[in-house]
């Protein structure tokens, strides 16, 4: 660990988790808790009638911190409890900051938490993976994971969709929604308990069984970590915990979220920092998560949280409103990263490209590994949306594809789960529309269904190929799922019916979607057999007029013609001397295609001064990877 040779390390400094809470000791129990704004706290549980009573009251035992031990006999593995915490003029039920399992009430809804101390500790099975140097990353929602109307468990996750990921070639599962969150509805975005495993899909022990079993297949799991927010639910989260509403937040308005009405941690509090750094630390020793990727970055480095602004030049980095708080406890939450795990890796979702965000530590950086190209996503959504395909203009396009700094490392995607949620549309969707329907069989032809069959491969080869140094899919989205996502709330009545997956489309033999799963498998699998980000893209070809696209990453070469209507016989392009075969090919019925290109020709180059010629049949909206042998 050259970057942090010298440097002191933070776990001392981060086992909050160790400390507070309840844990089992040799001569009983003890429970931990920080309060400082508390006059009084009380633990109310199934055993004394869930009452404030005098032999269950916490004594204080100093800098705001409070103290209770309990024989054996007090507690057992199971039981549900709470803290009563009075304070000046009020009091209220609280869920411990550093509950690791609360459940919810299926009649009253009502969340408690739970004392979960198994008589047996989970028993790891497999190693943990090496670090993946280029992450093709498959984000993935439990809950939304199977095809039933309803919430779906890790159990059926690791049985139905992991094995999918494996056939995929995925070698990284980013999972959302891990950290308990009192609203399904927010897609986990509005945590509650952040040391506590959403109990909706199941125990501990079974999300542990999860990462072990995807540790099995050599794949890294990331966990989607909230740390730029938190819920503004007080009998379920931190918002005014013991009474004051800047214990674990600001005060006033910056300590509240315009666009997210949640509360922002107050960074520059030595107890946040420890409570956060301690979370960290605590999914990475408790549960083997590889890694995070980091949630509303933007959000935690600008006083404004970056709303509203374009950040179309280096001002606006430099302009004095940064929080150089959160971005000091970003830099320390990675250097703990690295210091618990020289194989973990963080991911930043940030859409400011602050410099120095995926930069080394000692260069100055900031220490995340990879920050998400997020503007990638974007540009597709807003050309289907305002451009007709034949005004799609190449030279833009491989700019806004490649446009990073040469030593950053950026994530590419073509749509996460932010293009398919409700309001918006998936790729797919947007292009078919109401067709997907009725018109997805294999024996139907129609020209629009055709279209997005065809663009959604292109899309998805170009991103991957010209566009950062490692890959990422919202679950469904490699086989085209259709409609967006949308969770169950008041105004869908409470539907599930588009918070779900129909792996049947994909595996059934009479439809299309089978085609476009198997094109992304290919498409993964070319980029981890040929090491394809290995290499920066190079251009070859920028014909805006024919609509055509070539470029070189590495050993391979990529072609794409992207015109609705042409089709180019013999198109002629400079290259290496050589004989060159199709490895890739989107036009091929295996992935839906009308099979007008040959896999099995081999090409050869022509010399025609001043350089070696390749001449090739490129149809109208495909694309194809070729490779010199």
């Amino acid at each position: 660990m050259r970057e942090l040779a010298g440097m002191k390390p933070l776990s001392s400094a981060s086992d909050n988790h160790l400390f507070y809470g309840v844990h089992r000791t040799k001569r009983g129990w003890v429970l931990r808790e920080w309060a400082p704004h508390a006059k009084a706290l009380y633990l109310i549980y199934e055993a004394n009638g869930w009452a404030r009573k005098p032999e269950f009251a916490f004594s204080p035992v100093g800098q705001g911190n409070w103290e209770l031990n309990l024989p054996s006999k007090a507690l057992s593995h199971g039981m549900l409890y709470k803290w009563y915490i009075e304070w000046e003029g009020g009091g209220g039920e609280r869920l411990p900051a550093y509950a690791r399992r609360c459940v919810q009430d299926a009649q009253t809804l009502i969340f408690s938490a739970q004392v979960w101390e198994p008589p047996k500790a989970y028993r790891w099975r497999f190693k943990a993976p090496p670090k993946p140097k280029y992450p093709l990353i498959y984000e993935a929602h439990i809950g939304m994971g199977g095809e039933e109307p309803r919430v779906h468990t890790f159990n059926e996750f690791r049985e139905v969709v992991l094995p999918r990921i494996v056939a995929l070639g995925y070698n990284t599962l980013q999972l959302m929604a891990i950290q308990e969150h009192p609203y399904y509805g927010s897609f986990g975005y509005q945590v509650s308990n952040f040391f506590a495993v959403s109990s909706r899909f199941g125990t501990p022990d079974e999300l542990k069984a999860l990462i072990d079993e995807a540790h099995k297949y050599k794949i890294a799991v990331l966990l989607d970590i909230v740390h730029s927010h938190a819920v503004k639910n007080e009998v379920e989260g931190l918002s005014r915990f013991d009474g004051a509403t800047d214990l674990y937040f600001h005060a006033g308005e910056r300590g509240e979220h315009p666009a997210w009405s949640s509360r922002c941690f107050n960074y520059g509090k030595n107890e946040v920092l420890r409570f956060l750094l301690s979370n960290c630390k605590f999914w990475m020793e408790e549960y083997r998560f590889d890694g995070f990727r980091f949630d509303g970055v933007t959000s935690m480095m600008y006083y404004d949280h970056g709303l509203g602004r374009d950040f179309g030049s280096y001002d606006s980095y430099f302009d004095g409103s940064q929080d150089e708080d959160a971005i000091i406890y970003l830099t320390l939450a990675n250097r703990l990263v690295r210091e618990r795990n020289a194989q973990a890796f963080t991911i930043a979702e940030d859409v400011s490209g602050m410099p120095g965000l995926a930069a080394p530590f000692l260069d100055g950086g900031m220490g995340f590994d990879f920050r998400l190209s997020m503007g990638v996503a974007d540009l597709w959504i807003k050309w289907l949306k305002e451009r007709p395909d034949e005004s799609w203009d190449m030279g833009e396009l491989f700019h806004e594809l490649t446009n990073k700094r040469a030593d950053e490392r950026t994530i590419s995607y073509s749509e996460s789960h932010d293009q398919a949620m409700v309001g918006d549309k998936t790729l797919i969707f947007r292009m078919i529309d109401a067709k997907m329907y009725d018109s997805m069989d294999i024996l139907s032809r129609d020209l629009e269904v055709d279209r997005g069959i065809a663009l959604h491969k292109v899309i998805r080869l170009l991103t991957l190929a010209a566009a950062g140094d490692g890959y990422l899919t919202f679950m469904g989205n490699e086989f085209g799922h259709p409609e967006w996502i949308d969770f169950p709330r008041e105004g869908n009545a409470w539907s599930y019916a588009y918070a779900r997956r129909q792996w049947s489309l994909a595996d059934h033999p009479d439809l299309k979607y089978k085609g476009l799963e198997a094109f992304d498998a290919a498409m993964i699998r070319l980029a981890r057999e040929e090491s394809l980000f290995s290499a920066p893209p190079r251009i070859v070809v920028q014909d805006n007029a024919s609509k055509v696209l070539i470029f070189t990453r590495g050993h391979l070469l990529f072609v794409f013609n992207v015109h609705p209507q042409h089709s180019y016989s013999g198109y002629s392009f400079g290259v290496d001397a050589g004989k060159y075969r199709i490895c890739l090919d989107s036009d091929a019925s295996t992935f839906g295609g009308f099979s007008r290109n040959n896999a099995d020709i081999e090409h050869f180059t022509i010399w025609q001064a001043p350089d070696n010629k390749l001449s090739l049949y490129l149809p109208a909206r495909t694309a194809m990877v070729l490779k010199k042998f």
